[in-house]
């Protein structure tokens, strides 16, 4: 088989029943598209590590929201004594850095009704790709930490929480959590259906930077910005609408070990 059909035929193959483990599965909980947007975000903040420890974080995120992100969410001042949320941490996040995040996550529903529409506020369809409405839509998250916390200084795990495109980060959790909202298949949303699939960026990991480079889809060294880039300009090639696709099956087959 040659590189496209190899690609199709790994996208066919991992299809829903392929699932799991992944932070995706969480959003599958949910019917209404306000709880599926918000537990998206909050999954993709927390999908770094251990997959078994991410697992386990969402967990217990579902335990503490009572199975209802987006009424957590949107009346938080209400429910940030929530004696749970003091021994809720992630690998370099502190429960007090998840209790900010979630605090302006309360504060960007009240003013925008939605993360969409904070998104959009700072995307352009003329842009090549939605490097610079990440960019606008993480800033937003930092300003508003800093605001809350008074702080110039951002804690590690908030500045973890935040990468941004121009300093050179891949932001593979970003990218994430945008391909579960703007593509549409079994697997992902279409939530954010203005936004074209064509305008995503491969969210890369170690995973997927390693089969990407034995695949010479990239000639960059190390996981990046530029790395991401290139791999979905290159991907485009195989299909034009909708490179990132693949990467749900590119994923799982360097966190199974398996060969592509």
């Amino acid at each position: 088989m040659n590189l496209k059909q190899k690609l199709d035929y790994h996208y066919r193959a991992f299809d829903k029943s392929q699932i799991s483990p992944d932070p995706l599965e969480f959003l599958h909980l949910y019917k209404d598209e306000k709880d599926i947007e918000v537990m998206g975000f909050i999954a993709s903040v927390f999908a770094y590590g251990n997959i078994k420890q991410i697992i386990n974080t969402l967990n217990k995120i579902v335990v503490i929201t009572d199975n209802q992100p987006y009424k957590f969410i949107t009346s938080f001042q209400d429910n940030k004594r929530d004696k749970r949320l003091k021994s809720l941490y992630h690998r370099f996040y502190t429960s007090e850095d998840i209790i900010n995040l979630f605090l302006v996550m309360e504060k960007i529903f009240s003013e925008h009704k939605s993360l969409k529409a904070l998104f959009m506020k700072y995307y352009n369809k003329e842009d090549i790709n939605i490097k610079n409405a990440l960019s606008g839509f993480s800033h937003y998250f930092i300003e508003g930490i800093k605001k809350l916390t008074r702080k110039e200084q951002l804690s590690r795990g908030v500045r973890f929480m935040f990468p941004l495109p121009e300093l050179g980060s891949a932001c593979k959790r970003n990218n994430l959590f945008f391909r579960w909202m703007i593509r549409k298949d079994e697997l992902d949303f279409g939530l954010w259906d203005e936004i074209p699939k064509s305008k995503l960026i491969i969210p890369v990991d170690t995973h997927v930077a390693r089969i990407c480079k034995d695949l010479k889809l990239t000639s960059q060294k190390n996981a990046s910005w530029k790395m991401a880039e290139e791999i979905t300009k290159n991907l485009k090639k195989f299909d034009p609408l909708d490179p990132v696709k693949y990467d749900f099956a590119i994923c799982h087959i360097g966190i199974r070990k398996m060969e592509f």
